[in-house]
Order: C-alpha cells, then structure tokens, then sequence
C-alpha cells in the first residue's frame, strides 16, 4: 500500500507540474515573438517597411549613391535631369580613379560647395597639355581622341593649359567643354583646379533614370592608350572656388 500510495504521489507531482512547466515556456516565447508587433502601429508590414528604408540608407550611404545632373556640363552622355548612380566602393580597398573615369566628387575649398560630376583627365603625376597640333588634349606625350563623348562642336578645349598633375590630385573635365567649370576655371585659384583623391565619392557607373536613357558608364577608351607618367607630381594646395554643380 505504501509503495503503491508514493507511486502515485510522484506521478501526481510530476507530470502536471510538467505539464504546466511547457505551457509557461511556451506562453513566454509567442508573448515575446509578437510583443514588438503589438506595440508598433501596422505591426509587421511597419517593421518590414522601416526595416527596408533602414536597408535603403546604409546602401546608399556606403555601397551606391543616386544622383542629379543639374547641369549640361557633361552632356551628351550626361543630360539635364538624368539620375546616375555613383559606385562608392570603386575607389576603395586601394583603387584609385583612372583618366576617363567620370567621378563624384566634393568641390569644397576647391570648385565650390557642392557636389561635381566631371571626367578624369590627369591623375597624380600626368603632365596635360592643350592642344596639340591637331587640337587635342595631350598626356604624357600622347594625344588623346575624345570624339566619342566629347559634345558635338566643341573643341577639347578654348582654353590653352600646360600642367603637372600634383600627386593625390586628379585634373577633370566636363564632356560639354563650352558649358563646363571645370579644372581649367580654376589653374590660377589656390590648389590649382586640382581635385583631391580623398573628396572623390565614387565613380558613375550607370544612368539609372529616366528608363529609356538606363546605361552603363564605360571608361572612354582613348585615355586607356595613355602611358603612365614618368615624372612626380608637385604638392597641392586649397582655396575657395565656384563651379556648376551636382545634387545627391
């Protein structure tokens, strides 16, 4: 009898108070899945949609960039209204700009206070010159044909130059060489018109609006010709500066 009486106490001890045990742990655990959820209006859908614009703003802020073409300086490839987007890792992990690349970059201290879009020229070290005999620009030694973007009737330049790019500098042009404030607006002004590696953004790989213009960037292959420098650069110095701009 008293065995059969203890038997019967452990399992009336344990089994229920088991039983209880799981639904306690159970309860916890839906209670806590879903508290977040009760307590932000739209519940889920909301989370889903903050968690996207979350998404969103760390892409744009470190992978890829929209942004405006508010002027004609870089027309034809780039018109009035266009949307491109600028590839911010391009340049880092040890890349650095290439001529004919078109880059973002920051103008402050040097073109103005604003964002720019222009195509690399010269970088650290080139020695660019203008013009030829045929009228073309010149680096290091070898004339370059910009007839693929540059825009229809402009000449590679109105403005004749002869300049050593400093090293951690880039020299740039816009493609409309009549509508562009560009490094040649600025060879008197502090700094040269040479733009900073460190302030360039990212390079502009695609026009992503309107639709129809959607595009890939290609690097112009004419400067791909060009052979490396043979000198040093000289150092570069800042100043204060105006020039057309372009909006993120």
């Amino acid at each position: 009898m008293d065995a059969e009486a203890q038997h019967t106490e452990r399992d009336r001890s344990s089994h229920p108070a088991g039983s209880e045990e799981i639904s306690d742990t159970e309860g916890t655990e839906e209670r806590s899945r879903f508290a977040l959820t009760d307590r932000v209006p739209g519940g889920r859908i909301t989370l889903t949609v903050l968690f996207c614009l979350f998404f969103l703003l760390l892409f744009s802020r470190f992978v890829i960039q929209p942004f405006q073409i508010p002027s004609g300086s870089m027309e034809p490839g780039l018109r009035i209204g266009d949307r491109v987007l600028v590839n911010k890792l391009a340049y880092r992990f040890g890349a650095e700009p290439r001529r004919g690349d078109v880059v973002v970059f920051d103008g402050t201290g040097y073109f103005g206070d604003a964002d720019y879009i222009k195509r690399v020229v010269g970088v650290g070290g080139d020695h660019v010159v203008c013009c030829d005999r045929q009228g073309r620009i010149e680096v290091n030694g070898r004339s370059v044909d910009e007839s693929t973007f540059l825009f229809p009737g402009d000449k590679p330049s109105e403005v004749s130059f002869d300049v050593a790019v400093p090293d951690g500098t880039l020299f740039v042009l816009g493609d409309h060489r009549g509508d562009s404030s560009d490094s040649r607006d600025h060879l008197g002004s502090p700094g040269g018109g040479m733009i900073p590696v460190d302030d360039v953004i990212g390079r502009a790989d695609w026009i992503a609006w309107p639709l129809g213009h959607w595009i890939s960037l290609e690097r112009a292959d004419g400067y791909a010709r060009v052979p490396a420098a043979s000198g040093r650069g000289v150092p570069a110095s800042s100043g204060p500066s105006t020039a057309d701009g372009v909006h993120g």
